[in-house]
């Protein structure tokens, strides 16, 4: 019995050690190289085959990969760029070296944005644009967002160096609010200032992974305010991304004769760091850093009325030949006063005959000398990621961005130390995702230039006493025999003559004084505006199995808090919630030659009803890796924040929100007010959200794996329009009092509410990309918009050009040890008539060339750049009161950037 218990423990001993034995971690190790330079190639796919364990490369292109799995077994390496291979392991101790072969990559990426889920960009159901890491490295914009004003059927409207709005099919302006932006699934507007901040506060440069832009209507997956187009932009995943990154590009600016800068340094350092702990755990930093003297508006041109209201437009004259002078980018000058009231009546023989009227404005600054163009952007960013498994990953993520910049609204405004953070918590599985984020917005000391300046005005002269020293003045030097004008010339100057000089300390402690109070009795912003959303979405095929179905849901809520200086919370902090759901269904047939798509949303504001939106989309495989599509959808937007709560006095009139609230408020019930431009009773009606129907046909269609073609028409209707009208009242309550003539009988309102009539949108887009041997590589695109049926007496801010195209030329590989490349992008546009609340004008069409060369030093995983925007130096205007925009030349250095 003894030798029986012995024989058995020492048989179980052996089936222990046996087991442990074929259970012992086995540790597999290589590196991935291109076949073709021999460069070592990051961010590598390495995966176990039939399994999903698997890791990047890192920044040496070296692998690690712990397994249990037994010997021999077969590596999966995939990288976009390359053809896929497999590679067998047969002992633990055998070093994986492994040579990619170069592929075209043409119509082989994988987007995600056209249906929330993965699908090659050849078959997306929808119109997309796509722009990876290697098209940054690759670009000559001097940054990685003005990459996307190249791309087809974009419009972009550049309000200063680092402010920049992007847009498609129409409406384009500063801060489109029918144009989504997210960056890592968090949406980049700022929720009191109502523009996206991805050109401002977002990624630093070393951490975009890609961008995925989709032109058209897309509320059905994306929410409220994809009517014109969504932009998703992705950070680098440090599993995938590792190592220190470095970038250092210095460069010059303001080089044209009639700059009024003068020549200038540009600065703009970055780095990223991501670091792979364990298989389980990994984190990432990065900070970037960008100062320059920025582009300054310098249009003198004399304007009339006010913004896009009705009359409102240029008109000859200068200061010393009209005392109504009123500069586009002069400030404090809108402030204007009708004298002949005041000039005794035994004075008025002195007058040129017929004259009933004699309008003076203020005396105005220079944009340069209310505006410091110093611009300043600090980014800072970072995560933790913890995989609980290989499909289950947890992360915490932030980014947030300070800093100084000029943004076109209403007026021009300096957004000094403008501060702004995106937090978010994330749990996603391959199969579904679970977020939570804040974005938390501070307007630090923005403020209005044209009411602080106007504001100023008053501080060292009150318009009572100069406007009476003008009137005397004038009069006196009348009096005497003075030309008239010179009689005006006279009268300013002694009116001025304490005026304080743009520069001195007396200018810049009054105006620091004035800026840095609150409107309205001065021109700060104290905008402390947040947002809160969680969202969720879960893939269903696996259970539902007869069709791809996703569903999805989210709820948001803003807290408006500018404590009455912007929106109409002077009385307490304003919440509005927010609530979506929505639901996709896809499915294959005909032997999977048709993919058929249907989409459908709801979603409910607490100050609207609710709005059900749709889609539905067709591809049909003509052959392979040609495409047919088309689709409806039906988009719609809320009223933005401000569309419905902003209060704000201009200066030159009071812009208000649609909601009745604050049309009771300015007692438009029992002071009626009347539409500026007919001068009839204006009436409004519900206050809705606006909705369109979309529809589009297009191909897109790969040829040889070399040329690539896509292309599109769209049309649209928009329904209850979301705009602004320009409306009087009287200032005395009586209507019979109002004078057109005359701005003292009336207070001015510009009213946000929905058109009656339906605006039609319709164009179409077209591009090419050939892959030229040697690794040459040629893109050309051209697109149109066009709209049809505007009213009349509704400003729509269409604000596009008919046509524009663009054409490029590049390699990112060539010479004897294929470390040399260039890129050549020249871009057009058509003239075209803007419009917005500030300025309304034409802008010309003007075409601008972009370049750069650059090396690879590959033994330290470098980079070094020469590149240039605008290299010709041609000066342009995106948008009328805008800076116009010369050429930025400069240098790069990049560590471990390939």
């Amino acid at each position: 019995m003894r030798n029986l218990r012995k024989k058995l423990s020492l048989g179980l001993t052996f089936i222990i050690l046996f087991y442990f034995a074929g259970a012992q971690s086995v540790v597999i190790r290589g590196n991935v190289r291109d076949s073709r330079s021999k460069f070592v190639v990051p961010a590598v796919s390495v995966i176990i085959k039939g399994t999903r364990t698997g890791v990047f490369t890192n920044d040496k292109g070296d692998f690690r990969l712990t397994t249990n799995q037994p010997l021999p077994l077969t590596l999966l390496i995939s990288s976009i760029g390359f053809e896929p291979l497999e590679a067998e392991v047969k002992n633990a101790s055998d070093f994986v070296q492994v040579d990619l072969i170069s592929a075209s990559i043409l119509g082989t990426e994988v987007v995600v944005s056209a249906s929330r889920v993965p699908e090659r960009i050849l078959e997306s159901p929808v119109s997309i644009e796509r722009i990876g890491s290697a098209n940054i490295r690759n670009s000559p914009a001097s940054n990685y967002y003005d990459m996307i004003r190249s791309l087809k059927g974009v419009d972009y409207t550049a309000s200063s160096l680092t402010f920049s709005s992007v847009t498609t099919r129409g409406f384009n302006g500063s801060g489109n609010p029918r144009f989504n932006q997210f960056v890592d699934g968090m949406d980049n507007q700022a929720p009191g200032l109502n523009f996206s901040v991805g050109s401002v506060i977002g990624l630093t440069e070393l951490d975009i992974d890609n961008m995925e832009l989709l032109p058209g209507a897309s509320s059905a997956l994306y929410g409220s305010g994809g009517m014109n187009g969504t932009l998703l932009i992705t950070s680098k995943d440090p599993f995938k991304y590792q190592g220190l990154s470095v970038q250092v590009k210095e460069g010059i600016m303001h080089l044209g004769k009639n700059d009024p800068i003068g020549s200038s340094p540009y600065q703009d350092y970055s780095f990223r760091w991501g670091v792979k702990l364990s298989d389980k755990f990994a984190f990432k930093v990065g900070a970037q850093f960008i100062q320059a003297k920025d582009w300054i508006a310098t249009d003198s041109s004399n304007y009339t009325g006010v913004g896009a209201g009705p009359g409102s437009h240029p008109i000859p004259g200068t200061r010393a030949s009209d005392p109504n002078y009123n500069g586009v980018n002069i400030y404090g000058d809108e402030t204007s006063v009708d004298i002949y009231p005041f000039v005794p009546v035994p004075f008025r023989a002195l007058l040129p005959a017929g004259t009933n009227s004699i309008k003076v404005s203020r005396t105005g600054y220079l944009e340069s000398q209310v505006i410091d163009n110093t611009t300043m952007d600090i980014r800072v960013s970072g995560g933790l990621y913890y995989k609980f498994t290989p499909s289950l990953q947890a992360s915490l993520t932030g980014n947030y961005g300070t800093g100084n910049t000029v943004y076109t609204g209403s007026d021009r405004y300096s957004l000094k130390n403008l501060k702004m953070g995106q937090y978010k918590f994330e749990l996603r599985s391959d199969k579904w995702f679970l977020r939570s984020y804040a974005t938390l917005e501070n307007s630090g000391e923005t403020y209005n230039a044209t009411v602080t300046t106007q504001l100023f005005n008053e501080a060292w002269s009150p318009s009572p006493t100069w406007y009476n020293e003008y009137t005397t003045t004038l009069l006196g030097a009348l009096s005497v025999g003075a030309p008239y004008n010179a009689a005006h010339q006279a009268a300013r100057g002694y009116a001025d003559r304490n005026r304080p000089a743009a520069g001195s300390s007396q200018f810049k402690s009054l105006f620091d004084q004035v800026r840095s109070k609150p409107i309205p009795i001065g021109g700060q912003f104290l905008d402390r505006t947040n947002m809160f959303q969680t969202e969720g979405q879960y893939n269903l095929t696996e259970i539902v199995r007869f069709a791809e179905v996703l569903v999805g849901g989210s709820w948001r809520q803003y807290v408006l808090n500018s404590q009455g200086t912007l929106f109409a919370d002077s009385a307490g902090r304003i919440r509005t919630n927010e609530y979506g759901a929505y639901v996709q269904i896809s499915k294959k047939i005909f032997a999977d030659k048709l993919k058929l798509t249907a989409s459908g949303r709801y979603d409910k504001n607490d100050n609207f009803d609710g709005k059900f939106t749709p889609r539905f989309s067709a591809v049909f495989t003509v052959a392979r890796d040609n495409y047919i599509r088309a689709s409806y959808q039906n988009a719609y937007r809320f009223p933005s924040n401000q569309n419905q709560w902003i209060n704000l006095n201009t200066g030159a009139g009071i812009l208000i929100g649609g909601l009745p609230q604050l049309r009771s408020f300015y007692h438009f019930d029992t002071n009626p007010v009347f539409n500026a431009n007919t001068f009839q009773q204006q009436k409004f009606g519900k206050y809705k959200p606006e909705s369109v129907n979309s529809y589009e046909l297009g191909y897109k269609g790969l040829f040889n794996k070399k040329i690539l073609l896509d292309v599109y028409g769209y049309y649209s209707q928009y329904q209850d329009f979301i705009g602004r009208v320009s409306v009087v009242q009287s200032k005395s309550g009586n209507p019979a009092d109002i004078n057109p003539n005359n701005p003292a009988t009336y207070t001015g309102y510009s009213v946000s509410l929905n058109s009656t009539n339906k605006v039609n949108t319709y164009g179409f887009g077209l591009s090419l990309d050939y892959l030229l041997p040697k690794e040459f590589a040629v893109n050309l695109n051209i697109s149109s918009d066009h709209l049809d049926n505007p009213d009349p007496t509704f400003v729509t801010y269409f604000n596009t050009p008919n046509y524009r195209f663009n054409i490029g030329i590049g390699n990112s590989g060539f010479g004897r040890l294929k470390n040399m490349g260039f890129s050549l992008q020249y871009r057009w546009q058509d003239a075209y008539f803007t419009e917005s609340d500030f300025r309304q004008g034409n802008v010309s069409a003007f075409g601008t060339l972009d370049g750069q060369v650059s090396y690879k030093l590959t033994r330290i995983r470098s980079l070094i750049k020469l590149g240039a925007t605008n290299i010709l130096n041609k000066y342009y205007l995106t948008a009328y009161g805008n800076p116009a925009i010369g050429g930025l030349y400069y240098i790069s250095f990049g560590f471990n950037v390939f």
